[in-house]
């Protein structure tokens, strides 16, 4: 298990937890009690730790496609290229990016002034909502989330695109049905992980800021808070035949 790919996806993992951890607790006590309420120091909490966990998602699945590439294109090179030293220093860069970016979009967001009403039309704080009840202008945040949404967001989607793009290139050249399907299947599990995650993604932030959000499907946003990160670990280990036959075992 000491190899690029499951560094990567332990890394992943606990992505998941925290991601989950920043949503689920509290939307379980406000289920259990039945109340809907969250203090505003909570809210910018859960947002900054929901953004945080979506923004270095973003990148690490580009890291990953990446790192998929370099399996299939060079493999006679690829231990030598992907090193222990260069996995943590690309997941050192995926952290950091991602602790600046949400931190930014946390602090001008704390800086506003909300005058009511007080009503977060979702199930959890993030920007979008956030802004919405906001009495101040947002000019500036909402800037800043298109930018975070123009480099993060579609930067990281036409990488990971590019990435596969050579990925098939490099399969269709590979002489066999077997040998193509075992190349190919290194990728499946990733490919079906940044499809569920950005198709909800897109859905849910590329839209006009004039559509209500009472009209947003807060069953999308269950998917990729909530849905997503569980379906993950299956979706990765199950899919590795020693995890499959020690999980069988037990």
């Amino acid at each position: 298990l000491h190899t690029p790919m499951y560094f990567f996806i332990s890394n992943l993992a606990i992505l998941d937890l925290v991601g989950v951890s920043s949503v689920l607790p509290k939307m379980l006590e406000n289920l259990i009690l039945g109340r809907n309420t969250i203090s505003f120091e909570g809210c910018v909490a859960q947002l900054y730790t929901f953004t945080f966990s979506v923004s270095t998602e973003l990148i690490l699945l580009t890291v990953m496609s990446y790192d998929r590439y370099l399996a299939i294109r060079q493999p006679l090179h690829y231990v030598t290229m992907m090193s222990k030293r260069t996995c943590i220093s690309l997941m050192a860069g995926v952290w950091a990016i991602s602790t600046i970016n949400s931190l930014i979009n946390t602090l001008l967001v704390a800086q506003l002034d909300f005058c009511g009403p007080n009503l977060v039309q979702n199930f959890l704080c993030e920007i979008p909502s956030v802004l919405a009840l906001s009495c101040s202008s947002t000019y500036v945040n909402e800037i800043t989330v298109y930018m975070a949404d123009i480099i993060l967001g579609m930067g990281n989607f036409l990488l990971v695109i590019l990435s596969y793009c050579l990925i098939i290139t490099t399969i269709l050249k590979i002489q066999g049905s077997a040998r193509k399907w075992k190349a190919f299947s290194t990728c499946s599990s990733h490919l079906a992980i940044v499809g569920f995650f950005y198709s909800t993604i897109i859905y849910t932030y590329i839209q006009p800021t004039s559509t209500p959000l009472e009209k947003k499907n807060k069953t999308v946003n269950i998917m990729y808070t909530l849905v997503i990160p569980t379906l993950n670990p299956l979706t990765y280990s199950l899919r590795n035949k020693v995890v499959k036959a020690a999980f069988w075992k037990i």
